[in-house]
């Protein structure tokens, strides 16, 4: 059957037409359609004169009828913001109904009770949907570093004549039927110029080129065999951290070309809610409109809440979530703190920083900061780039920003404790064991360290403590042509030797050995005493062990950092010896220590 007969064929199971035009209308196909697709599906056995099915139909039928589905919700959801912070995309309210639970019910409706949901973010939320439908959750335990081909690879062995569907769908129409003959994949009418997929003439899925525009990809898809079992195999091939940012819909492309049938709905009938003005378009009443971002930002700007737009999610940083909006045409930056950051920053400590560095132009002062949430509104520099760490001009005019500022010598009331924060930061993990086997050891060299750098003569000022590449930023102000440099992110900031900023860029840079001594040089004019070069490798072995501790405490909120998190531990390790080696070899006589 080719596909305008199975669809003929599908909607003939849904009741008895009268004559072909009554079924025209309910196919949707024209008359000429409906009139050849009947005369091939009676030559075929499909059904008799009558328009009655045939046996050899109705065994078809059984054979491809749906089986199961799959729902898809492991994801954090990033682009919802500031939504997402308190509640996963799939529990989203349209009109009083959670997205799951109307897709669930779609789905029962047309009698799919075989249900698993992949769940990841905020899991215990959905555990209601076990006893409410009868569904089963899995659990992905890589949903925070891996996208949702993960998610699918884990439910691999349930794909047979199923439904694959995401969280954030809503449907005015049911999408979902008793009757499958193939497989296909569902797109909009709608064109979409971020889409890399359309629907060409023999209705099916292919590939277009960059900066051409394509189908807006919905993302429900129905899977029969041998489709199936070729998204099966896909899905072990890829399922590896070289594809970790993959979405599941690579594995039905072979080529230019998608290996199951394009389904078409319009636009009006399935809504894809990625955004928080996407959710207010479609339910300007839902409650989970209710944020205390928006909110925040409404009082702050006195603004309506409905004169913030373009919300959109910037980079996730590593410690918060930062969103870009713009109201009566101005753009700001909302800072909303990450997982477990109330654990790690002290917010009224940070406002005193702020205090402190206010009209230094150090940086532009925050339009909003609350001392109690973290959350912070700073307006928005346009075309900003941060430091390129493999740059030396670059590494130049940051040292000379970062010198300038340990000369002014300012002074806050909180210190920065390193050896306190490594201490903190374990016990965080709450009694559970480093995933390094040699932790003890390698804790107990760098903790040796602390006689040693406590004994040297230091300057003794506010540090930005976390003076990495991408919290310098380089800007031109409307009508300059020259580029300005500020220090942002003062989250850390406390009283420290100021020496320690050297150390936290090398290792956020994750620089070789020969790259941190290019960087001391450049900092000191090349004029780095040997007891001071010691000191900032000890700065980076105890920096090294510190955010190892950090990046260990944000695996178990279900955070990964990669490589970074190795590289640190490494950096604890490798440059407390090279420390050693630095140290035995002595000082020059005329080494102060500075």
């Amino acid at each position: 059957m080719n596909l305008q007969e199975s669809d003929i064929l599908r909607t003939l199971v849904n009741g008895h037409f009268p004559n072909q035009r009554a079924l025209s209308e309910a196919s949707g196909h024209s008359l000429g359609v409906v009139n050849r697709s009947l005369k091939q599906l009676a030559e075929d056995g499909y059904i008799d004169g009558e328009m009655r099915l045939a046996e050899k139909a109705k065994r078809e039928i059984r054979e491809n009828a749906p089986k199961n589905a799959v729902i898809l919700a492991a994801g954090f959801g990033m682009r919802m913001v500031p939504i997402n912070l308190s509640v996963p995309k799939a529990l989203l309210e349209v009109n009083g109904e959670r997205l799951i639970d109307r897709l669930i019910r779609q789905l029962h409706e047309a009698g799919v009770d075989d249900i698993t949901v992949v769940v990841g973010f905020m899991k215990d939320e959905f555990e209601y949907l076990m006893d409410q439908y009868g569904v089963d959750l899995l659990y992905n335990p890589g949903y925070a570093s891996s996208n949702n081909l993960h998610s699918l690879a884990l439910a691999a062995d349930r794909i047979h004549n199923t439904y694959i569907v995401p969280c954030d769908i809503w449907c005015d129409r049911n999408p979902f039927r008793a009757t499958e003959l193939y497989s296909w994949y569902m797109v909009s009418d709608l064109i979409d110029e971020e889409s890399g997929v359309r629907v060409n003439r023999k209705t099916e899925l292919v590939t277009v080129p960059e900066k051409e525009a394509g189908n807006t990809m919905v993302g429900i898809a129905y899977l029969m065999e041998p489709e199936a079992r070729a998204v099966r195999e896909k899905l072990e091939e890829m399922d590896n951290e070289a594809h970790a940012g993959a979405f599941w819909e690579e594995t039905l492309f072979r080529k230019d070309r998608a290996i199951v049938r394009a389904r078409i709905v319009k636009s009006t009938d399935v809504v894809e809610i990625n955004t928080y003005e996407q959710l207010r378009d479609l339910d300007a009443d839902s409650n989970h409109l209710k944020s205390d971002a928006i909110r925040t930002i409404a009082e702050a700007l006195g603004c309506r809440e409905r004169e913030i737009e373009e919300i959109r999610i910037l980079k996730k940083g590593m410690t918060n979530r930062s969103f870009l909006f713009s109201v009566r045409g101005e753009k700001y930056i909302m800072r909303i703190p990450g997982e477990g950051t109330d654990q790690l920053i002290n917010r009224k400590q940070e406002a005193e920083v702020f205090r402190t560095i206010s009209g230094l132009g150090l940086c532009d002062d925050p339009v909003y900061l609350n001392p109690e949430n973290g959350f912070k509104i700073t307006k928005y520099l346009e075309g900003v780039r941060v430091c390129d760490p493999g740059d030396v001009r670059d590494l130049e005019k940051c040292m000379a920003k970062l010198k300038a500022f340990h000369g002014m010598k300012l002074r806050v009331p909180h210190t920065f404790d390193i050896f306190g924060q490594i201490e903190f930061y374990e016990t965080l993990w709450e009694g559970a064991p480093s995933v390094y086997r040699d932790y003890r050891k390698t804790k107990a060299q760098v903790m040796g360290l602390k006689p040693y750098v406590e004994g040297l003569e230091k300057d003794w000022c506010l540090t930005h403590i976390d003076a990495v590449p991408d919290n310098f930023l380089f800007h031109c102000p409307p009508g300059s042509a020259e580029e300005q440099l500020q220090l942002t992110d003062w989250e850390y900031a406390g009283m420290q030797d100021p020496h320690v900023d050297l150390a936290m860029f090398c290792i956020y840079s994750l620089y070789s050995r020969q790259e941190c001594d290019r960087l001391i040089d450049i900092y000191f004019n090349g004029a780095c005493s040997r007891r001071t070069r010691t000191k900032i490798y000890c700065y980076i072995a105890m920096c090294g062990l510190l955010w190892s501790n950090w990046c260990e405490y944000k695996r178990k909120l279900g955070v990964e950092f990669g490589e970074y998190s190795l590289r640190q531990y490494r950096y604890a390790k490798d440059f407390y010896r090279y420390a050693q080696e630095l140290a035995a070899q002595g000082t020059e006589p005329e080494d102060s220590g500075t």
